[in-house]
């Protein structure tokens, strides 16, 4: 079976308890909260698994896609990221963080300048574990995991500031 059809055919579902799909993403997750990471949850993965990688980011923004997290080598071990991940390059589970688009390590929140805009949490399940060092970009990332996809999920959430039109 090729890598497309291995990933088609795999689907991991992605939860998260602060919001459902297509549902507005709570403010304590944004720039106009907290500013922390959502609690994420997945069930099932390919038992080939050998890494997980997640890659947040939003395709509405007027400059193209933004990227608000990068994080890879999340022990298959592991069906949750709780809320509020420290903005560590390497975190307490193992799991190593990479760069957003507002140039920090970690988890950056939706802070779109006008507009409600879509946020997509991609997971997926990988049959090694990736050679890369912290801070490293989503598309160093997508690099090093070409060929090694076997199961994605994703949740989509959107947010709008307050007073943003």
């Amino acid at each position: 079976m090729d890598q497309a059809t291995k990933t088609q055919a795999m689907k991991i579902e992605l939860v998260s308890p602060g919001f459902g799909e297509g549902q507005m993403i709570p403010r304590e997750n944004t720039c106009d909260g907290r500013d922390v990471s959502p609690e994420l949850q997945w069930a099932a993965i390919p038992d080939e698994t050998r890494s997980l990688a997640l890659i947040v980011d939003d395709p509405d923004a007027p400059s193209g896609t933004f990227v608000h997290w990068v994080l890879y080598n999340i022990p298959i071990d592991r069906h949750e990221l709780t809320e509020d991940m420290p903005h560590d390059d390497v975190l307490p589970n193992g799991a190593v963080q990479g760069v957003n688009d507002f140039g920090r390590i970690g988890y950056g929140g939706p802070c779109p300048p006008s507009g409600a805009h879509r946020y997509y949490f991609t997971l997926y399940a990988l049959d090694t574990d990736l050679d890369l060092p912290p801070g490293r970009t989503k598309a160093a990332l997508l690099d090093a995991m070409s060929n090694h996809i076997l199961a994605k999920g994703q949740i989509m959430g959107r947010y709008k500031r307050q007073g943003s039109h």
